[in-house]
């Protein structure tokens, strides 16, 4: 069983100083990584961050220049990829138009010199799985993208393989079924306990599936951890802007404990801040840990003026001045006790002290 408490059938992956240099540039630079056993990981970052080079170094496509790639304890670093029993999806498919469903799941089956039998039984089950069944003779053309891409992870699965890797999968989809195929995704993850290494620009796409995050920038993890890790507790400046909104305000912390803006605007800290007093550093304050209300006469609160608003639907966005032309965004759930306010109106901000953290380590990936 994992840490999850989900049955484990995959494989541990090991990154050791794991290297790609090219003449021009260094893609990865020593990357060390530890995948356990029936773990959803995935690669998050912008593209050049090194994430998909990391993958196709493991799937055998891309030789690394350095390092080493673990499998079950064994290295795979030097097996050509169809020796590795790494299943792996891409955003194209990538399926044989000239075959069927069927045929197309098969095929690693077939390429291991499996018994006809044993084809049909494994393919009828990993069709089973994606919710195929009663397709199996249809031709990839005659198929929606969704159904495509169902196919693709079936023939991936269908040879039990200890490492599944998907690169940018659901790319191509639409928002809504890009959305759909997540969480059938995270269905077959929870059912097969396979170990997957997903690689993906997509914030929203990690956070929801991801056991843990690996955030990438130019070749090194800015962070590993837990989805709510990154977003709660970003280890720098680019994890906090690349992961969700973020108001990013330049100051230092005072000797009672408050937040001074460069601007003069006071902001409440957490009695956790890891920060010398009178030491420049940069506060987060994420748009919806404000709340929003009318002015009043109290000065408990920050007292700003509404710029714009924009609808959003489930929420509605602010962008508030406030003291010393500082502008804040703030997000409002819209629901029937939120309070709205229109342009040119005055409101006060409040912010509670463990809702904002300062930040004070450089990004790794600067090489500058």
């Amino acid at each position: 069983m994992s840490r999850s408490g989900r049955e484990v059938r995959g494989g541990r992956l090991v990154l050791a100083g794991l290297t790609k240099r090219y003449p021009n540039h260094v893609a990865v630079l020593p990357l060390d990584l530890d995948v356990e056993a029936g773990e959803f990981l995935t690669l998050l970052g912008p593209s050049g961050s090194g994430k998909t080079t990391t993958l196709m170094m493991v799937a055998g496509f891309t030789p690394p220049s350095a390092g080493d790639i673990k499998l079950n304890g064994r290295s795979i670093a030097g097996l050509a990829p169809e020796r590795r029993n790494i299943g792996v999806v891409f955003q194209n498919y990538a399926l044989f138009p000239h075959m069927s469903v069927a045929d197309n799941v098969g095929f690693p089956l077939k390429m291991r010199g499996q018994p006809r039998a044993v084809i049909e039984d494994k393919v009828r089950t990993a069709l089973r799985l994606v919710r195929l069944e009663g397709l199996e003779t249809r031709m990839p053309r005659q198929l929606s993208g969704g159904q495509q891409q169902r196919v693709a992870f079936a023939r991936a699965l269908v040879f039990d393989p200890d490492l599944l890797l998907m690169d940018e999968p659901l790319g191509a989809l639409d928002k809504k079924l890009r959305e759909q195929m997540q969480f059938e995704l995270k269905r077959l993850h929870s059912e097969l306990g396979v170990t997957v290494l997903y690689v993906t620009h997509d914030q929203e796409e990690a956070l929801t599936m991801s056991d843990r995050v690996a955030l990438m920038n130019g070749g090194v993890i800015e962070q590993l951890g837990p989805a709510r890790e990154l977003y709660e507790r970003p280890a720098n400046r680019f994890v906090a802007e690349f992961i969700g909104e973020s108001n990013l305000i330049e100051g230092k912390l005072a000797a009672d404990g408050w937040f001074v803006a460069d601007n003069g605007a006071r902001f409440p800290v957490g009695p956790d801040a890891d920060q010398p007093i009178g030491a420049p550093g940069t506060l987060l304050a994420r748009p919806e840990k404000f709340s929003l209300t009318p002015q009043s006469a109290s000065d408990r609160g920050l007292s700003g003026r509404v710029r714009e608003h924009v609808y959003v639907g489930d929420f509605v966005r602010y962008r508030i001045d406030v003291l010393g032309g500082l502008s804040l965004t703030v997000k409002v759930q819209n629901n029937r006790s939120a309070v709205t306010a229109r342009e040119g109106e005055q409101v006060e901000l409040y912010l509670g002290p463990g809702d904002a953290r300062i930040l004070s380590n450089p990004s790794k990936g600067d090489r500058s």
